[in-house]
């Protein structure tokens, strides 16, 4: 049995966990971290991974971080939420710890755990992956590999045009799917309506003190569970933009299977429905042709570790 490492860097935090060739974790740590500090991230991932190696004899070391990652999976090019530019975290890890290691972006090493392991380990070759968060992110897989692209930073699914001239995204564009289908167009999509029609957002306005400009992912939610009107119909505009673009993935690629995962996915029902029926509507043209099943995503939080720790199996 081959045991890697997969490590999941985030905004505030480094998970790691020793993963076996089954995809289970078999041991985990987490340890926070100052993302505007660059040289202390390094160190506490370095620390993580000399810490579990310590444990188990492993093989090597898989690193999945938000941003955009070169292609020879050595180098964070680009990463908003770490203040990497340019970062050689492949040589970096590997001279302190002595392991071989590969570098990967977070929203593909997910993909690839859902793949192997998850929601999509039954798909012959082919599965799309859109992960919702406070943003959109994605991964593909065709013919069994990730699609990178020729610099590496292919499947930006959260940044595909959806509403021209529409809302300003934080990578500078107008209009990007992004502003549309994630937790942070679920909070304004629900402060909007809150502030337009109160009566109608009485259970919402309760767990925000009355105060629409206060209301939280997390409050949208649990209204929307207790049967909010505005909070429900918040679900339902982003689960209605969320299933043009699955199937605008679905007409482009032809995937077997189309997974939606990330923090906002734990509402179930209140996004995958409205999202399904406007993925059946947006191919109906199709109706005589196979189509992709949409289905939410299996592996949570630890989809990070597990698929970085898949990918480091190959070295």
């Amino acid at each position: 049995m081959t045991l890697t490492i997969g490590v999941d860097v985030g905004g505030t935090k480094v998970a790691g966990g020793v993963v076996d060739d089954t995809g289970r974790v078999l041991v985990h740590t987490r340890r926070d971290t100052p993302a505007e500090d660059v040289g202390k991230t390094r160190d506490v991932i370095t620390e993580v991974v000399t810490e579990l190696a310590a444990r188990h004899d492993v093989h090597a070391v898989g690193i999945g971080a938000a941003g955009w990652i070169d292609a020879s999976r050595s180098t964070v090019l680009f990463a908003p939420n770490l203040a990497w530019r340019d970062e050689p975290l492949r040589d970096y890890v590997s001279a302190a710890t002595g392991l071989p290691v590969i570098v990967e972006n977070d929203a593909n090493v997910a993909a690839w755990a859902e793949f192997r392991y998850g929601a999509g380990r039954d798909a012959e070759d082919s599965m799309v992956m859109f992960t919702i968060g406070t943003g959109v992110g994605g991964g593909i897989v065709l013919g069994g590999e990730l699609v990178r692209g020729a610099n590496g930073i292919a499947a930006e699914l959260g940044h595909m045009l959806t509403v021209p001239d529409g809302h300003q995204c934080g990578c500078g564009r107008l209009g990007c799917i992004e502003q549309y289908a994630s937790g942070s167009a679920l909070v304004r999509f629900a402060r909007a309506g809150a502030r337009q029609e109160p009566q109608r957002a009485t259970g919402l306005l309760e767990l925000a003190a009355g105060d629409a400009e206060g209301v939280t992912g997390p409050m949208v939610t649990a209204a929307a569970r207790a049967g909010d009107p505005v909070s429900t119909e918040a679900f339902a505009q982003i689960g209605r933009w969320l299933g043009t673009s699955l199937a605008d993935m679905a007409q482009i690629l032809d995937p077997q299977v189309l997974v939606v995962g990330g923090g906002v996915i734990e509402a179930g029902d209140l996004l995958l429905g409205p999202a399904r029926r406007s993925f059946t509507d947006a191919l109906a043209q199709r109706s005589r042709l196979p189509v992709a099943e949409v289905r939410p995503a299996e592996l949570g939080n630890s989809a990070g570790v597990i698929g970085a720790a898949d990918l480091a199996r190959r070295l």
